[in-house]
C-alpha cells in the first residue's frame, strides 16, 4: 500500500520553521515614551510652491492662503502609471503626493467646514473667514508665498466678522480693469454691463489689502472696507497693526461697534511710505492690521510692493 506524501513536511521546510523560530525569538524592541518637537519655524512654503505676485491683477493679494501639500497620503488612479515610466503597470489606490493640488483639496475641505456650520454664508464670506483667521507664517519665506497665512479651519468657523464681497462689487472692479460688457458676459453669464462709477481693485472688499506701487516713489493710499459682523452679540472691536519701519499706518475710525447679527460697519486705511528698489524683502513692504473684541481676531494682510 502506497502512503501519501504529508504536504509542507520536506526536511527544508522544517530547517526553514526553525530557522525563522529562532531569528524572530532573538529579536527585541524597545518603546520609549514619545515627545513632542516644537520646531518654531513650521510651517513653511516649500521652494517649488508658486509665489505672487498678481500678475493679472496686480492690486489683488495672491496667493489667499495656504495649506498642507507634502507628501499627503491622497487616493490615486488604478489605471494610472505610479512612476508616469512607459510600460510600468503597477497598480495602487493611494499614494503618497505633493502640490497644489494637494493643498487644494484641503482648502475646500475646510471651506466645507465652515459652510457646515453656516449654510446660508456666500463663498465670499467662508473665504474672508478662512483668510482672517489664518495664522501668521515664518521662515524665510515672504508674503507673496503664503497670502493671508496658514489655514485654521476651527478658529474660521468663527471668526467674528467678514468682508462680504457681493457680485457687484467684482463687477465694478473688473469694469476698472478694463473689461467691457461683452467680456464681463463670459463671466457672469448674463447680460451684465459696466455701471456708470467703477470700483479700483485695491478698493475691492477683499480681505487683504495690496498696491502695486513705482520703486523709490513716496505713496499715499487709502484701502475702503466694509465689515459684516457674524456674531449675534453687541461687540466693540479695536484695531492695533504691526509696526513697519518703511510704511505709516492710519486707520479711521479705530473702533468698530455692533449691536446686531449682521450689521455692517465701513472703515478706511491710510498707508503712506516709500518701497525702496531692491533691499531684503525684494522690493516689498508688509505689514497687517487685527480688529479685535478681546474674543475675536480679524487679521487683513497689507502690502506694498514694486512690481
Amino acid at each position: 500500500m502506497h502512503k501519501r506524501k504529508a504536504k509542507n513536511h520536506s526536511p527544508l521546510a522544517h530547517s526553514d520553521a526553525r530557522f525563522q523560530y529562532r531569528f524572530l525569538s532573538q529579536l527585541k524592541a524597545t518603546l520609549t515614551r514619545s515627545a513632542a518637537i516644537n520646531d518654531s519655524t513650521a510651517p513653511v512654503v516649500v521652494s517649488f510652491s508658486s509665489r505672487g505676485a498678481n500678475d493679472i491683477s496686480k492690486d489683488i493679494l495672491k496667493p489667499d492662503i495656504s495649506a498642507p501639500g507634502v507628501d499627503i497620503l491622497a487616493a490615486f488612479s488604478p489605471v494610472a502609471s505610479i512612476s508616469k515610466v512607459h510600460g510600468d503597470t503597477r497598480s495602487v489606490k493611494y499614494s503618497i503626493l505633493s502640490g497644489t493640488s494637494m493643498a487644494c483639496p484641503h482648502a475646500t475641505g475646510a471651506a466645507a467646514y465652515v459652510k457646515s456650520f453656516h449654510p446660508k454664508w456666500s463663498p465670499a464670506a467662508i473665504k474672508s473667514a478662512l483668510m482672517t483667521t489664518a495664522s501668521p507664517m515664518n521662515g524665510n519665506t515672504t508674503v507673496f508665498a503664503y497670502g493671508a497665512g496658514h489655514i485654521n479651519p476651527i478658529k474660521a468657523v468663527d471668526p467674528g466678522l467678514v468682508y462680504a464681497t457681493q457680485q457687484g462689487d467684482y463687477i465694478k472692479m473688473l469694469c476698472s480693469e478694463g473689461y467691457n460688457s461683452t467680456t464681463l458676459r463670459l463671466i457672469t453669464g448674463h447680460k451684465t454691463t459696466c455701471p456708470t462709477s467703477s470700483t479700483a481693485t485695491k478698493d475691492l472688499n477683499y480681505p487683504s489689502m495690496t498696491l502695486s506701487v513705482k520703486a523709490n516713489s513716496w505713496i499715499t493710499a487709502n484701502f475702503t472696507r466694509t465689515v459684516t459682523n457674524v456674531v449675534p452679540m453687541n461687540s466693540k472691536y479695536k484695531v492695533t497693526f504691526n509696526p513697519n519701519s518703511s510704511l505709516n499706518i492710519t486707520v479711521s475710525p479705530s473702533v468698530l461697534s455692533f449691536k446686531s447679527l449682521g450689521e455692517k460697519r465701513t472703515f478706511i486705511v491710510t498707508v503712506e511710505g516709500a518701497v525702496k528698489k531692491g533691499g531684503p524683502s525684494g522690493r516689498l513692504s508688509a505689514t497687517s492690521i487685527v480688529w479685535s473684541d478681546g474674543a475675536h481676531n480679524v487679521r487683513s494682510p497689507i502690502v506694498v510692493y514694486a512690481s
